[in-house]
C-alpha cells in the first residue's frame, strides 16, 4: 500500500474518536494535532518532535503561526488543492493564525477532530475550502 492510501486508511481508523484537547489516544480521545500525530506514530513509530503544550488559540494573541510552521518542518509542502493523504491546514478566520488540521480521505472529503463531534470525516465544503491556506504531505517511509 503506498504512503497515501495508508494515511486514509489509518486516519479512519481514528473515526468515531472523541474529541480531547491535547490527547493523540485513538479510541479515547485526540484534537486536530492529536489525529495527525496518531497517524504519524501508526506510519512511522516515533513522533519527529514532542509537542509542547498549545491552548485552544494556537498562540493567536501573538500572532505566531506555531502550527504552521511545524507543517513545514516535518511535511512536504504540496501545491494543493489536496489529494488523498494529504494534511489541510486551514485558517479559521481572516487574519488568525492557521490552527486546525485534517487529512485528505478522497476527493472533495476530509478526516478532522472537531470539538464536540470528535474525529469525522466530512464534506470539503466551500467553507472549509475556502480556509485552507497549507498542503502537505507526509514524507516518504
Amino acid at each position: 500500500m503506498n504512503r497515501d492510501a495508508a494515511v486514509v486508511v489509518e486516519a479512519r481508523r481514528w473515526i468515531g474518536t472523541p474529541y480531547v484537547h491535547q490527547m493523540s489516544v485513538r479510541g479515547a480521545g485526540c484534537d486536530c494535532l492529536g489525529l495527525l500525530r496518531g497517524v504519524w506514530r501508526a506510519l512511522y513509530g516515533d513522533e519527529p518532535e514532542v509537542a509542547p503544550p498549545y491552548g485552544p488559540d494556537w498562540d493567536e494573541v501573538a500572532g505566531r503561526d506555531l502550527l504552521w510552521a511545524a507543517a513545514r518542518r516535518h511535511l512536504e509542502t504540496r501545491a494543493g488543492p489536496g489529494a488523498p493523504g494529504e494534511v489541510l491546514l486551514f485558517r479559521m478566520r481572516a487574519g488568525a493564525v492557521a490552527k486546525h488540521l485534517g487529512l485528505v480521505s478522497a476527493k472533495g472529503r476530509f478526516i478532522h477532530a472537531y470539538a464536540r463531534h470528535g474525529v469525522v470525516e466530512n464534506t470539503l465544503s466551500a467553507p472549509w475550502a475556502r480556509r485552507v491556506v497549507g498542503v502537505f504531505a507526509f514524507p516518504p517511509r
